[in-house]
């Protein structure tokens, strides 16, 4: 549901979608105009999400011929629900210009992995290897195998990741110049201040946050224009992580690790509303909204969809086979859990969107949109070995190595202590593929 309140004049809106939180649009929060201090919009949306994905892994050994490609075989399919509600405001501080805050609040959110269909429990990597019991798991009821095909039940997780601050204006407003389009550009502080997201097998219960713990900057810009049955809207936006939170697994580990910080993103959006009753009389309107996204996910490290299994096969107090040595270089294994998140490989995000849109008078508005969502293939865990240091000498005295190699030599500053060959060497990495998701939005509106 989206409900805005707003003081002063009225301008044409459009409700932006339920997967994106800054759709362009013709609204414009302002203020110090004649006979209107100020502008607030308040908001509430609410999404419903479904995302599944076949989870792939590499073979090795499932071929003899050298040449050919790397083998893949089916082993898990991975189902997660979640239901968001976000609180939102703008408020008008000077002429087209306003700040915004929102707070995403996931109500409940639940993840779980099943065999792949044909795929016997004994016919699992995951399982063989022993990064899921063969049993599976269920953090929801640690003491009871999950049933059928289910082999893994994540936490029931809920609260807050971020506050969004964010500071906007609108060089130019069709509302105030009816020749021109409305373009807005915006800028906002997303702050992580939720409970972090880990995993603990002995009280899965009390690990249930939703935050990565990572504080990311958001720039965007949009275009949209109203013509005189229709509106056409444009947006586009770059994201990126600027510092984590105390408890953060995106924490720095150190020695030779690499591409540690969570991935930045990138991408367009789009669409068309056409107003098929359009009665200006008596301001009633009923519209469709058709449109698509694109958004980049540049290679960094993140939640995937095996980062609970890797967790759990990680824990060092259980001796798990994903347990890390956290410094290379001391004597003797210095043990500690695996944090469960993993590098992934760049993929590109796209969905189809639609809504359709009413409007009964000068104050009451409704709108239901559903989006389709699909992400290409991409690898889930390929942590690098390491970082071959330069050879000391001259002026390199310092992160050097004394041999002339170009490898990463165990037991030295090289060693990325994260990287674990079960799962990041080339022919036992995970794959993410068949990727799909479904978003359903409703939201209602009043102006006063």
């Amino acid at each position: 549901m989206k409900v805005v309140l707003r003081t002063g004049a009225t301008a044409t809106v459009l409700l932006t979608a339920a997967i994106a939180h800054a759709n362009p649009d013709g609204i414009v929060a302002t203020a110090a105009d004649p006979d209107n201090p100020a502008d607030l919009h308040t908001t509430v949306e609410y999404a419903y999400e479904v995302d599944t994905s076949t989870i792939f892994r590499e073979q090795v050994g499932d071929t003899t011929d050298p040449n050919a490609p790397l083998p893949l075989v089916r082993d898990l399919t991975f189902r997660q629900v979640r239901h968001t509600i976000t609180p939102r405001a703008e408020l008008g501080i000077y002429h087209d210009t306003w700040l915004s805050v929102a707070l995403p609040i996931v109500v409940t959110q639940a993840r779980e992995l099943s065999l792949a269909n044909g795929i016997p429990r004994d016919g699992s990597s995951t399982l063989l290897d022993g990064i899921l019991p063969m049993q599976g798991f269920d953090a929801r009821d640690p003491g009871t195998a999950p049933p059928g095909d289910l082999v893994f039940r994540g936490a029931a997780r809920h609260g807050l990741d971020q506050v969004h601050l964010g500071l906007n204006v609108a060089p130019m407003s069709q509302a105030r110049d009816a020749t021109k389009p409305t373009w807005k550009l915006g800028g906002e502080l997303r702050l992580a201040v939720g409970k972090i997201m880990t995993f603990d097998a002995m009280d899965p219960d009390s690990a249930n946050g939703v935050s990565k713990g990572v504080h990311e900057v958001r720039v965007w810009t949009s275009v949209d224009r109203r013509f005189e049955r229709t509106e056409a809207w444009f947006e586009m936006f770059w994201q990126v992580p600027v510092a984590t939170k105390k408890g953060s697994l995106f924490a720095d580990p150190g020695f030779g690790s690499t591409n540690i910080t969570y991935g930045q993103q990138a991408g367009a959006a789009f669409g068309v509303e056409a107003y098929v009753v359009d009665d200006k009389a008596n301001q009633n309107q009923i519209s469709l909204d058709v449109g698509g996204k694109l958004a980049a996910h540049f290679e960094g490290r993140d939640y995937t969809e095996m980062w609970e299994p890797f967790a759990l096969a990680g824990d060092a107090a259980a001796t798990g086979p994903l347990v890390v040595d956290s410094d290379p270089i001391a004597d003797g294994a210095q043990t500690a859990s695996h944090p469960g998140i993993t590098n992934f490989e760049n993929y590109l995000e796209t969905s189809a969107r639609a809504a359709v849109r009413a409007q009964l008078g000068p104050h009451v508005r409704f709108a239901a949109t559903v989006d389709l969502v699909w992400k290409t293939d991409h690898i889930i865990s390929f942590a690098d070995a390491g970082v071959d240091l330069p050879t000391c000498g001259g002026d390199v005295v310092v992160d050097c190595e004394n041999e002339a190699n170009d490898l990463v030599n165990p037991g030295t500053r090289e060693v990325n202590p994260v990287h674990v060959p079960l799962i990041d060497l080339v022919g036992h990495r995970y794959h993410s593929e068949n990727n799909f998701g479904v978003v359903v939005g409703v939201m209602g509106q009043m102006l006063f």
